[in-house]
């Protein structure tokens, strides 16, 4: 129970909370709720869920993150990429439309919550880090161009479907005779209107007298305007009679909640889908709220987060809903409304509760081609090549990992995606600790500095080597500076001492002290001595437990050089 409460935050604010929090709290959630609503509808769409589920999803989530959440900003709820993903998977499983399609949405959520939750009270929040920035990047940009691809049958009013960037692209080309005129010019309108909204709402605000601030929040609103003007052109011109599809009924009241019924067949073929739902989802709201916190500086836990996340899905599975997360849009427009605490995302959960029960009725005559064009102005937004270039001009290792990526992503579907993108971080990741920075250094004379003989004019003696390893010393590594150090001394047949500089070894496993071992062995066969300097003392610790120290034909030096100066002073006068 204890450790239980340890993971409920809430106490810590909930003390401290006074009036003008609330204030601030309140207004946060109105402008949120008014945000949420029609990107609750939208995302649902996006998954395949009839329109009340993304209302479901926004509901109890927020709840449940409140209590577990560390973060006081984040807004949990659908998002764009997770809704893509669940529909890819729950496709696998069901025939949209059904009730087996809804059962496996709600399971979904709740083995995401499951394992996120355990991931947490594991505390095995640090595999995120295994997830590389360009990688993340990458599928991002893909899922994005994909999600906009996918929505184009709302706007066109056609039929078509796909996995991927070949699927789509032919569906829609194939099915595009059959395109709705009246429909098609809906979803342009909406779409261009949202995109003017971005600025062009904010400048006119202002110029109405709102300040800035006010004017940039208010414009976030623009989905609704879009909503509502779009609804009453529906009643007003008759769109369903002329072929537009809408939204249709939409059920008032709130879901049910009960635990959604599993089977083993079931839980299996979603097993997978869910960590992979659960990690990309995970990266994204933990970005997010450290975004968020460092800009008041605060700090967010990885662990909570990792509970809190999972407690929002289990509500979620709860709800009859779907798999839900952090939102970055969602999230900046609570920061920037003011938001202090958790209570605007419980104040947005009760909005969005009245919603439910009370405006449903009025979004009968809602397009879909209003959603599909929020949907598709959202993800936009988060389509970002520029990562190829500023890769290419860093490192070229991180743009093949990005490429490949989005290639995979694309022509693949997201969870080739996914599972490339984790492949190619891990990659990146061995490759890199396989292969440390080895340079091999000398005295920059005046100084008792030692930098790369390769980038600086620096002092030598070639009875002498000394090579600097800038990575810790493990089992992936251990094999190429054994490699690198006979390399060296294939060149110079003078070398009588041997000095490893380990300034920048944090760590030292057991396959590497072996291969310390067997080079310090062959290297006294050859009469040269092995020599360690800068030894770090959690490293110099870990040593002194074994009998290493006992068998080094050599010294461990405090300083490097104090280890050149020692070891040249030993040289014969002629050798010096």
């Amino acid at each position: 129970m204890h450790r239980l409460a340890g993971y409920l935050p809430i106490p810590g604010w909930l003390r401290q909370y006074n009036r003008q929090q609330l204030g601030r709290d309140l207004l946060a959630a109105v402008i949120v709720t008014i945000m949420l609503i029609p990107q609750s509808l939208a995302y649902a769409l996006l998954a395949g869920l009839p329109a009340e589920v993304g209302l479901y999803a926004s509901i109890a989530p927020l709840v449940a993150y409140a209590l577990f959440g560390s973060s006081r900003s984040l807004s949990v709820g659908p998002v764009a990429i997770t809704s893509l993903m669940t529909a890819v998977a729950l496709s696998q499983v069901a025939v949209q439309g059904t009730g087996e399609y809804l059962l496996a949405a709600s399971v979904l959520a709740l083995l995401c919550g499951l394992f996120l939750a355990l991931m947490g009270f594991l505390r095995l929040g640090f595999f995120a880090n295994f997830l590389s920035h360009p990688v993340i990047s990458g599928f991002i940009t893909a899922s994005g161009l994909l999600i906009a691809l996918s929505q184009l049958k709302h706007i066109l009013g056609i039929d078509a479907g796909g996995e991927n960037l070949l699927q789509l692209g032919t569906s829609l080309l194939r099915n595009l005779p059959g395109m709705n005129t009246h429909t098609l010019a809906i979803g342009i309108l909406v779409v261009l209107f949202l995109f003017w909204s971005r600025g062009g709402a904010t400048i006119l605000l202002t110029r109405l007298s709102l300040s800035p601030h006010s004017a940039a929040l208010l414009a976030k609103a623009a989905p609704v305007v879009g909503v509502l003007v779009t609804v009453l052109l529906s009643l007003v011109l008759g769109l369903e009679e002329r072929g537009v599809a809408l939204v249709g009924a939409i059920p008032r009241g709130l879901p049910e909640l009960q635990i959604p019924g599993l089977s083993w067949e079931l839980v299996r073929a979603l097993m997978l889908p869910a960590v992979m739902i659960s990690v990309i989802g995970y990266v994204e709201s933990v970005s997010v709220g450290k975004t968020l916190a460092a800009k008041r500086r605060q700090k967010i836990d990885v662990n909570r987060e990792l509970v809190g996340l999972g407690a929002a899905n289990v509500a979620s599975g709860f709800s009859g809903a779907f798999p839900v997360t952090g939102g970055f849009s969602r999230s900046v427009v609570n920061f920037d409304a003011g938001a202090e605490t958790q209570m605007a995302s419980v104040f947005t959960a009760i909005g969005i509760a009245l919603a439910s029960m009370f405006l449903t009725p009025y979004l009968y005559y809602l397009p879909k081609a209003t959603l599909a064009a929020t949907i598709i102005v959202a993800v936009l937004s988060l389509v970002d090549f520029s990562i190829l270039k500023k890769t290419w001009n860093f490192s070229r290792r991180d743009f093949a990992a990005a490429l490949v990526t989005i290639v995979v992503t694309l022509f693949a579907g997201v969870e080739a995606g996914v599972a490339c993108g984790v492949a190619a971080s891990i990659t990146l990741f061995l490759y890199r600790t396989s292969r440390p920075h080895i340079a091999e250094v000398g005295l920059v004379e005046g100084t008792e500095h030692f930098r790369n003989v390769k980038r600086h004019k620096v002092l030598t003696v070639p009875q002498i080597l000394t090579i600097r390893v800038d990575e810790s010393l493990l089992f992936s590594n251990a094999g190429y500076l054994e490699d690198r150090i006979y390399a060296d001394l294939a060149g110079n047949a003078q070398v009588r001492h041997v000095i490893l500089m380990c300034s920048a070894v944090n760590e030292v496993d057991w396959s590497a002290l072996e291969v310390l071992e067997s080079v310090n062995e062959r290297l006294q066969e050859l009469g040269i001595r092995l020599h360690l300097s800068e030894v770090k003392g959690p490293v110099m610790d870990a040593l002194q437990r074994t009998g290493f120290l006992g068998l080094l034909s050599g010294k461990v030096f405090l300083s490097q050089y104090q280890a050149f100066s020692e070891t040249r002073a030993s040289l014969p006068a002629a050798s010096s």
